[in-house]
């Protein structure tokens, strides 16, 4: 048995790899080998130009604007969703009374957990189909009926929520509607991952710090978080690859996929809009290309950076 467990995983494990190879390491190679062409993406003629379209990437305007927007959703969508999953989490596990059970969350935190996990379910489109008809620039949209029943806007002159491109902070107002979509959707699932980690903390420990007389507050800070460490960074990881792509909302939610007046342009629509409105799918493939090695340097970066040893209880 010991000679044959070589052919044994072998055999075993020979057709998945052989899938993946096909099916996503090919693709990506076949990608990283257009990018150094011109192809239109619609004719089998191409012609070997190079780094040309990555040179191209560092003087794109479009480029550059998409650059910044995804950084903003880079530091502000892990952020958010993250304060307030540990939030939530916290508040569920071990924001209640203590008891003679000891330490409890709040009441019904298993009812909470469902209703603010339950976004999760949904399709990222089901769900931008859903915030389309509340952010609607009319007067059937819920946000601007609200509005225009109690007084606060003129039926005739509504907000334009993913229409108006005016800044705050510098941002676009559109890009900060679609990160509270973007919190929102994706909240209840960290805090359910929270929420297991917290469990696997021995209550001891929280009511050690209680009666050493710390608060809720340095309980949380000084408790909590650094035994959640491993699981945040995981978390923020995820996260981030999120925060890279936002298609799906820019897609469907705003103008011309990427407006007003590019307003709302990340990586992912230029990529398609290279690709299949100026049919420049060479082009398209090099922002991918460097997406993609952008992605794994960010994620290795942050796992390297909040590795430590693990605390064993």
């Amino acid at each position: 048995m010991r000679h044959g467990v070589a052919r044994f995983v072998t055999g075993f494990l020979a057709l998945p790899v052989a899938l993946y190879l096909f099916y996503v390491v090919w693709p990506f190679a076949q990608a990283a080998g257009y990018s150094l062409t011109d192809w239109g993406g619609y004719s089998d003629s191409q012609r070997f130009v190079g780094l040309d379209n990555y040179v191209r990437l560092f003087s794109d305007e479009l480029i550059r604007k998409a650059f910044w927007h995804n950084v903003f959703f880079l530091v502000t969508v892990p952020l958010f969703t993250i304060a307030l999953a540990l939030f939530l989490a916290f508040l569920l596990n071990v924001g209640g009374r203590e008891d003679r059970a000891g330490i409890r969350g709040v009441f019904g935190s298993g009812l909470y957990k469902v209703v603010f996990f339950f976004p999760q379910v949904l399709s990222l489109v089901v769900i931008a189909v859903m915030w389309q008809q509340i952010y609607r620039s009319d007067n059937q949209g819920l946000i601007n009926g609200l509005l225009i029943k109690i007084g606060l806007v003129d039926p005739q002159n509504p907000i334009a929520f993913t229409a108006d491109p005016e800044p705050f902070l510098g941002i676009p107002a559109v890009l900060w509607w679609l990160l509270l979509i973007a919190v929102w959707s994706g909240a209840g699932f960290y805090m359910v991952l929270f929420s297991a980690a917290m469990q696997s903390i021995p209550k001891d420990i929280y009511e050690a710090a209680i009666l050493d007389g710390a608060g809720r507050f340095h309980t949380f800070f000084k408790v909590t978080l650094p035994l959640l460490r491993d699981s945040i960074s995981v978390a923020w990881v995820y996260l981030g690859f999120i925060a890279l792509d936002m298609y799906a909302l820019v897609f469907v939610m705003t103008p011309s996929q990427g407006g007003p007046n590019h307003a709302s342009e990340i990586f992912a629509s230029v990529i398609q809009f290279n690709a299949f409105q100026k049919g420049q799918f060479g082009y398209a493939c090099a922002i991918a290309v460097a997406l993609a090695i952008f992605t794994i340097l960010l994620a290795a970066l942050q796992l390297r950076i909040t590795r430590r040893d693990r605390i064993e209880f």
